[in-house]
């Protein structure tokens, strides 16, 4: 594939003259556009030399073979609020919550993400309805960022509820200065996009929330009401919030060409889980990029009845990976993609450059001299991949 960024630049040395330094040499680098045998230096977080051969400098990490990729951007995980409420209804304290999803997501080779927190609440005594938290969240890990207290890089994802109570005025709550990388627009009235399938969505709500048959059938019928009063009035006001806050805007469960049009209207810059054949062809004709689940894709399947994002890849209409719940699933989804394409560039592009350059980084997301010192040293086993270290800027984090 031809890529749109300049190719690295080759130096002669791999020198690691401070201990704050690191040189991986001996290693399959994952570039842009090819796998390249040779070494890497990081000084001071940052890439400074891309070096071709199998050579050893005295104080390189021998990688013995491994790839080298960049560290995974994630656009879209709902993980830190598994670890707010562990069980329904059992609530942690937020910042040991931030620090264990913070920690898992180094741990599984995850350097940069966009924390996902729900904006529009509705406030109902009825079984798994939403309250506001998104504010709190947010102030907390902001403060947890400015002090040093995260492996990885954390930015703001609002999920923007139109179908709710208290979006506009949640949404009001935040400025400029919280540098709010993600809106995306959600709508999950049953009957449409996501749960098309009522009985997929009783299934998800039942486990989740232990909703016996009549609370499920006021929810549903709770979920369409505000639909009814809030949706079209929500969508202009929240696209108007992404715009304040300099956000860049993502639509959600797109399942029409008519969706992605409305998308295209309102200036959406890339599609998070599209339901169908489709939309995802309607985003590719709109130039709007396409993100799939990985646990979809590892799966061979969604877990609502929607489009398989192994049928997207092979219709070369999938753009962008988030690991969604399974944030182990990121690392393995780009593996399972190069099998797919027979191309492992383009597969580690998916979860690296792609994503990045659709949230607007232009720092990170690949090994080019310059960038950010973000990367992943990776065994290839048979049956998958094993991630030996991650390093956030040039720091061991994993």
């Amino acid at each position: 594939m031809n890529s749109p960024f300049p190719a690295p630049s080759f130096t002669k040395s791999c020198d690691t003259s401070t201990t704050n330094d690191i040189c991986l040499a001996n290693a399959q680098l994952v570039l842009a556009d090819q796998v390249l045998t040779g070494s890497i230096t990081i000084e001071q977080g940052v890439i400074t030399d891309i070096v071709e051969g199998d050579v050893v400098p005295n104080g390189a990490v021998d990688c013995a073979g491994d790839l080298v990729l960049p560290g995974l951007v994630e656009l879209h995980t709902d993980n830190v609020e598994r670890h707010m409420e562990p069980r329904p209804k059992v609530d942690w304290p937020h910042l040991p919550a931030l620090l264990a999803h913070d920690a898992e997501l180094a741990s599984t080779g995850i350097t940069t993400v966009f924390d996902a927190m729900r904006v529009g609440s509705i406030y109902s005594s009825q079984k798994g309805q939403y309250v506001e938290y998104a504010r709190t969240l947010a102030n907390e890990l902001l403060t947890a960022r400015a002090e040093g207290l995260f492996k990885i890089s954390h930015f703001l994802h609002l999920r923007a509820e139109i179908c709710s109570e208290t979006l506009l005025e949640e949404l009001a709550t935040f400025s400029v200065d919280d540098r709010v990388g993600i809106v995306s627009l959600m709508d999950h009235t049953p009957g449409q996009r996501q749960f098309r399938d009522l009985t997929a969505l009783k299934t998800y709500v039942a486990k989740k929330r232990g909703m016996n048959d009549a609370e499920f059938a006021e929810h549903v019928e709770n979920q369409i009401n505000l639909q009814k009063r809030y949706g079209a009035k929500h969508e202009v006001g929240a696209v108007s919030e992404a715009k304040r806050l300099g956000a860049v805007l993502a639509s959600h469960d797109d399942t029409t060409g008519e969706h992605v049009a409305t998308s295209a209207k309102n200036g959406v810059g890339f599609a998070e889980f599209p339901t169908t054949v489709e939309a995802a062809e309607a985003c590719r004709a709109h130039g709007i990029a396409v993100m799939m689940g990985a646990p979809n894709l590892i799966r061979g399947g969604s877990h609502s009845g929607n489009v398989a994002a192994e049928d997207l890849a092979n219709a070369d209409l999938l753009d962008i990976v988030s690991s969604d719940y399974v944030p182990s699933a990121l690392l393995l989804s780009a593996f399972h993609l190069a099998k797919i394409w027979n191309d492992v560039p383009r597969a580690v592009a998916t979860v690296t450059r792609n994503p990045a350059k659709a949230a607007g980084l232009t720092d990170r997301g690949q090994l080019e001299v310059g960038l950010r010192g973000d990367v992943l040293r990776v065994h290839q086993n048979r049956k998958a991949p094993i991630l030996r270290n991650v390093w956030s800027q040039g720091r061991q984090v994993g």
